[in-house]
């Protein structure tokens, strides 16, 4: 490390130590020292399901919301497998050290994130003080009517899905916005 790096890493402490609040911005990237695939990269979930391709679909037009409605038990197989594979992954250490740093913080932390996986709050972070630009695997959306409600909504979805799974299994959707498809 050169004098350079190591004065502005001693800055960056000193701003640190100084701060009364947290904002955390975070991509893909957060969850790759978890263990998680990141999208785009050699070995991300964009080339990580080839068994999709059996069917004709890439990842692309597999995380379409469309498919939900074409191809009802092909896209809850393959939201299923993601949400296992997020439930089943410990956040990394480096999670808790932010929490640390935000946690003598006056204003505490806020956590602004691409990543629809829910890790942040799985490593403690208050629901309230994180923002999933792309929506959560963790939730559902409802499919059919005005969803500018749709989080009200989908508790009526869910219960028509798991009371009569054959006819609704199209009217609800993992909770990831289109744009992250």
């Amino acid at each position: 490390m050169t004098d350079s790096q190591g004065e502005k890493l001693e800055t960056a402490a000193a701003w640190l130590r100084e701060a009364d609040g947290l904002l955390i911005t975070a991509g893909a990237g957060m969850g790759v020292d978890s263990g998680l695939p990141d999208f785009r990269g050699r070995d991300g979930v964009w080339r990580a399901y080839p068994a999709l391709l059996h069917h004709g679909f890439s990842f692309e037009n597999m995380a379409n919301p469309a498919r939900f409605a074409e191809h009802p038990k092909l896209a809850w197989g393959f939201y299923g497998h993601r949400l296992k594979l997020y439930r089943d992954t410990v956040p990394h250490e480096g999670f808790a050290t932010l929490r640390r740093w935000a946690d003598r913080m006056s204003r505490g932390v806020f956590v602004f994130t691409s990543n629809v996986d829910g890790q942040f709050q799985k490593a403690g972070f208050p629901e309230s003080r994180v923002h999933e630009c792309h929506g959560s695997i963790h939730a559902l959306q409802c499919l059919d009517g005005d969803l500018t409600e749709y989080r009200s909504r989908s508790r009526r979805c869910i219960e028509q899905l798991l009371n009569r799974p054959e006819t609704h299994s199209s009217s609800v959707r993992s909770d990831i916005s289109a744009s992250v498809a």
